[in-house]
This record gives C-alpha cells, sequence and structure tokens, in this order.
C-alpha cells in the first residue's frame, strides 16, 4: 500500500470512528427523550422518538457501507482488521438501542394514556446506568481504552440487579391491586429494554478489549475482570 493510500485508508477509519460517536449521541438522546416522555407523560416526546429512529437506521447502513467498502479494498490486517469487524458489530449494537428507546417510547405513549402512575426509582436508576455505560464505551472505543472496558462490563451486574429489583416490586403492586397490571406490565416492558440497553453497552465494551487487546472476553467472566469460575478456560489470542 502507497503512502498516499495508507493516509487515505486511516482518514477513513478516522471518519468511521466519528461516525459512531455521533451515532452513538443519537442512541443516547432517543432514549434520554423516550425516558423523559415516560417520566412526563408527554406523547409528543414519545412520537419524536418514534419517528425519528430512521435517523439512528440509515447512520447504520451508512458505517456498514464505508466498513464493507474498505474490508473489500484495502484488505487490512491485524488490529485495522478488528477496528473494522468491531465497527460493524457496534454500529449494529448503537441500531439495537435506537430500537429499544422506540421500545421505550411506545410504552411511554401507552401509559400517557392510563391512570397516571410513577415509575420506580429503580426504573430512572437503571435509565442514568444504561446512557452511561453507552456513553463510556464509546469514549473507551474511541481512546482504545481496554481498561476502563473492562470496568463498563462489570456495571452490567448492577442494572441487571435494578431489573430483577423492579420485576419484583411491580409484581407485589399487581397482586395488591389489579387495575395495575396493565401499567405494570408497561413499565416492566421498559426496565426490560433498559436492561437490555446495558447489554448492548456491554457489547460495544467488549469490542473495545477485542480490538486492543486481540482478545474475546464475551463468556470469559475471569477475562473482564470478575472471579474465574472452577474449570474456566482463557480465551484466545489474536495477533
Amino acid at each position: 500500500m502507497s503512502v498516499d493510500m495508507h493516509r487515505h485508508f486511516h482518514d477513513e477509519l478516522n471518519d468511521v470512528k466519528v461516525r459512531l460517536l455521533t451515532m452513538s449521541g443519537e442512541a443516547e438522546a432517543a432514549l434520554g427523550l423516550a425516558v423523559e416522555a415516560l417520566l412526563e407523560r408527554d406523547g409528543a416526546k414519545a412520537q419524536s422518538v418514534i419517528q425519528n429512529d430512521r435517523i439512528i437506521d440509515t447512520m447504520e447502513m451508512e458505517v456498514e457501507e464505508t466498513c464493507v467498502n474498505l474490508l473489500a479494498l484495502q484488505q487490512p490486517m491485524a488490529r485495522d482488521l478488528r477496528m473494522l469487524t468491531s465497527a460493524l458489530k457496534i454500529a449494529n449494537d448503537l441500531e439495537r438501542v435506537g430500537d429499544h428507546a422506540v421500545n421505550i417510547a411506545q410504552s411511554a405513549a401507552r401509559l400517557a394514556q392510563a391512570r397516571p402512575i410513577t415509575p420506580e426509582p429503580e426504573i430512572v436508576e437503571m435509565a442514568r446506568l444504561a446512557r452511561d455505560m453507552l456513553s463510556d464505551a464509546l469514549e473507551a472505543f474511541i481512546r482504545g481504552d481496554a481498561a476502563e472496558a473492562r470496568e463498563i462490563c462489570l456495571r452490567d451486574d448492577k442494572v441487571d440487579n435494578l431489573h430483577r429489583s423492579v420485576f419484583r416490586i411491580l409484581l407485589t403492586h399487581m397482586m395488591e391491586d389489579p387495575h395495575m397490571i396493565g401499567a405494570g406490565m408497561e413499565l416492566f416492558l421498559v426496565s426490560r429494554n433498559l436492561e437490555r440497553v446495558a447489554d448492548l453497552a456491554t457489547n460495544v465494551a467488549e469490542d473495545v478489549v477485542f480490538l486492543v487487546e486481540g482478545k474475546s472476553i464475551k463468556h470469559h467472566a475471569e477475562d473482564r475482570g470478575e472471579p474465574r469460575a472452577s474449570g474456566a478456560q482463557r480465551s484466545p489470542t489474536i495477533a
């Protein structure tokens, strides 16, 4: 590869990073607006999230097209190859975050038409944690910070615990008052979608470790910094 081609290739890689950061910002904003719609019983905000989802979808297609073209035309190796394959997965994860924001907005729109109910504080905390995880995961990706990425993976446990708490609380409410069943189920769907957003942020963080170290930590708790299970095997390393 000539010097000019090499420079152009790395300019394109930087452009992919910028697009992913922009896409992450859109996904975070959609998630935040969906939660606002839920808390404020604002149907207009909910509809805005639903209608603007196509923006995130378009961004995913643009990133995918750029990455596929670079893979086909430049045939990158080692870290550059990992960068492009990680970017493809991250773009897909961010598009799915947008879908979960839409799901939350749809629940918010339905709840806005129902008897007023105050969402549990645990749901608000889940939304904050999930957004922070997503933002920090993209920052770790841009900086190539594997240590930060591992720390983000560990945060997912807190979101999972909150999700389980929300389920128990809502189940208790619904058993005590059958009129709450409809609203309770909607709030449980919101909680479930927030839990999935945290999972997707964890996926991004795992891709950062793969990018930097050439090591897959998916399904390998010991490589995330979690306690090693008996008989656990180390994940393979890619040069």
